[in-house]
């Protein structure tokens, strides 16, 4: 993807605006040049509180490998999400909170438990629970289309309130049940983890069961729970800050190396759609709505398309030989790999993945994949096993020589 940043914001571009053509598809409009000669306001009243309102993603200036891994993760959840990595202050935070307006549709279960249709057709009734299983017996409906949400983990999060407790209000209901946890809210959401490199251990420990397993059990003494908890796992760390435990960052399917900009001209213009922003939230973002509205669109259509793209023998072969050369272990490497490439044919209206896309693709998907411990654990035990091979060979020959002897007295 080409960097989506607008022209700058000069006398110029305010008088005499850029004219988009029309786009063909999703990929298309990230790899364009956007903003449609974009104006800051030109007065200064303060618009108030503006957090509500996250920045406009097509606002963004550069990054545009950040901007390409978020946008595939949406259109297919297998990739395993995205991390971001890089120092304070490069947008890692902005850019997530930034997709809220070109999350999709989804199937939004109505029960307090996550319960949906696909689970009954998985697992029979007693998959879901009695009351859903109640109304699938009348013909009711158990979910409705919604649009997928932003769930942010918070660094200061106890582990009740990531996993559940015991709801404390007796008076609502005359049985004792427990109360819902931030993972249970992320079923079939996006969870949004930042800083996760300084996230309580527990927490990842819950974090990890979790995604794993797409649901976790909660137990409070005489009352226990299973819920859902099938969420697109979102990160960003700033390595200075701490390491990241190997075991949560192999679940993070996308790696992304954000830095700081480097073009002085993209570094003003950044400042400049920041003072914008700041002085007129709802301006900047009608400046963008257009992109905005076409690129959900397209989003949700990629997805629908997703399930017909192919991949062809030459693209699997040359993935995997790189894997190997690569030496890395872990199966998610070529599970992030090929989802992803399937999804960027999908962004570009295609159902045949091409060459260019594993291109593109594979240092989004294989960088930080490889262990420096884990190589030289191998090696070691490498070693240890021909020393215990060359000790057994020495007395299995010695022995058939002692039985030689043995037979001929």
């Amino acid at each position: 993807m080409v960097d989506a940043a607008s022209p700058n914001f000069d006398q110029s571009s305010q008088d005499s605006p850029t004219v988009l053509t029309p786009v063909r598809s999703l990929r298309e409009l990230l790899d364009r040049v956007t903003g449609k000669g974009f104006k800051p306001p030109t007065y200064q009243e303060e618009a108030g509180v503006v957090d509500v309102m996250p920045f406009p993603f097509f606002g963004l200036v550069g990054q545009q490998e950040m901007k390409v891994a978020l946008i595939l993760a949406l259109i297919n959840p297998r990739i395993g999400g995205v991390l971001l990595i890089g120092p304070r202050g490069t947008g890692k935070t902005t850019a997530v909170r930034s997709l809220g307006d070109l999350l999709p549709d989804i199937g939004r279960s109505l029960c307090y438990y996550g319960c949906l249709p696909e689970d009954i057709e998985k697992g029979g009734l007693e998959a879901v629970c009695p009351d859903c299983a109640q109304r699938y017996g009348r013909g009711e409906p158990l979910a409705i289309m919604d649009r997928i949400h932003l769930i942010e983990l918070p660094l200061n999060a106890r582990l009740e309130d990531v996993v559940g407790g015991i709801d404390e209000r007796p008076n609502l209901h005359q049985r004792l049940r427990l109360r819902r946890g931030i993972l249970s809210m992320a079923d079939r959401n996006i969870l949004y983890v930042d800083e996760v490199n300084l996230l309580a251990d527990d927490i990842i420990d819950a974090l990890l069961d979790a995604s794993a397993q797409g649901r976790y059990v909660v137990r409070r003494g005489p009352v226990g729970a299973v819920y859902n908890s099938r969420f697109i796992l979102f990160g960003s760390m700033n390595p200075e800050e701490g390491k990241l435990r190997p075991q949560i960052q192999d679940r993070f399917g996308l790696r992304v190396i954000v830095s700081g900009l480097s073009n002085s001209k993209d570094r003003m213009e950044a400042y400049r759609r920041v003072q914008a922003y700041l002085q007129n939230p709802h301006y900047t973002l009608q400046q963008f709505s257009e992109e905005t509205a076409n690129a959900r669109e397209d989003i949700q259509a990629a997805r629908q398309l997703l399930p017909r793209v192919v991949l062809p023998e030459n693209i699997t072969e040359t993935g995997l030989s790189l894997i190997k050369e690569l030496q890395i272990d872990s199966l998610r490497a070529e599970i992030t790999l090929f989802e992803a490439v399937k999804a960027y044919a999908a962004a570009d209206g295609r159902t045949i993945v091409e060459m260019e896309d594993l291109i593109i693709l594979a240092p989004m998907a294989l960088r930080l994949r490889r262990s420096k411990f884990m190589s030289d654990y191998l090696t070691m035990q490498g070693e240890e096993e021909k020393t215990i091979k060359m000790i057994m060979d020495d007395l299995l020959t010695s022995n058939s020589t002692i039985k030689e002897k043995n037979r001929r007295l």
